[in-house]
């Protein structure tokens, strides 16, 4: 009677209303995010966009990244991979995956997890911010929350406590230092410039550039990129 009453603790019937408004809340993030996806991505990574993806998967064979696109990518597939998406997103939000056995809602949550990190390992400096990994690591969390006939585990919700808590008490580490913050805006100019020679000294170099200066440079790079003037190099300061 002990060990029952022990292994009684990892079950929560009392959140069942938290559960439904997590699983929920999630997948309609993940609606959103694969409606975006859609709208912007071959625009900006697609086959002709400013960073197509199937030049920097000829150049990063050796990452290795999970991804669906490791094969083959094409703005047709991207938006097969949204539309999927966004259908099993609908069906968590109207609860229907909920109603069934608990590995229902946990291969749907799988799903949404799975082909959305096939775009985020491609999406290179236009899906590299954090909360890109926060909303997958969200959907993954989620996904063990079980279904309307289980009570919610305990375990999966203190997971998602922590996960709150690391959110709210981890923000100071993007506030870092100006001269390492320009370093990384160069590294995003460098690659939408298209100069490979210079990104690759500022990889081995492991130094920060200084910050991109003044907007009339700005705006001769961006002329440069869109096949206008040829520019000089730039001198460091």
């Amino acid at each position: 009677m002990g060990i029952v009453e022990w292994t009684a603790w990892f079950d929560a019937p009392e959140y069942e209303f938290a559960r439904q408004v997590l699983q929920r809340g999630i997948a309609t993030l993940y609606f959103v995010a694969f409606l975006s996806s859609l709208n912007q991505f071959p625009a900006l990574l697609g086959e002709r966009g400013l960073l197509p993806v199937p030049d920097y998967l000829a150049r990063s064979r050796r990452l290795r990244r999970p991804t669906l696109f490791s094969w083959r990518y094409s703005d047709r597939l991207l938006r097969a991979v949204c539309w999927g998406g966004m259908a099993v997103a609908a069906t968590i939000i109207l609860g229907l995956p909920q109603l069934g056995p608990p590995w229902v809602p946990l291969l749907a949550f799988l799903a949404l997890w799975l082909l959305y990190m096939s775009i985020v390992n491609v999406g290179q400096t236009f899906y590299g911010f954090g909360w890109e990994m926060l909303l997958l690591e969200a959907g993954f969390i989620v996904a063990f929350l079980g279904s309307d006939q289980t009570p919610p585990p305990r375990t999966i919700l203190i997971l998602l406590a922590w996960l709150v808590f690391r959110l709210e008490f981890g923000r100071g580490d993007h506030h870092r230092h100006p001269a390492v913050a320009g370093g990384e805006r160069e590294l995003r100019l460098a690659q939408l410039d298209g100069d490979p020679a210079r990104l690759l000294r500022r990889q081995r170099s492991g130094g920060a550039y200084p910050g991109p200066g003044d907007p009339a440079r700005l705006a001769r790079r961006r002329r440069r990129h869109r096949g206008g003037q040829p520019g000089a190099r730039r001198v460091a300061c």
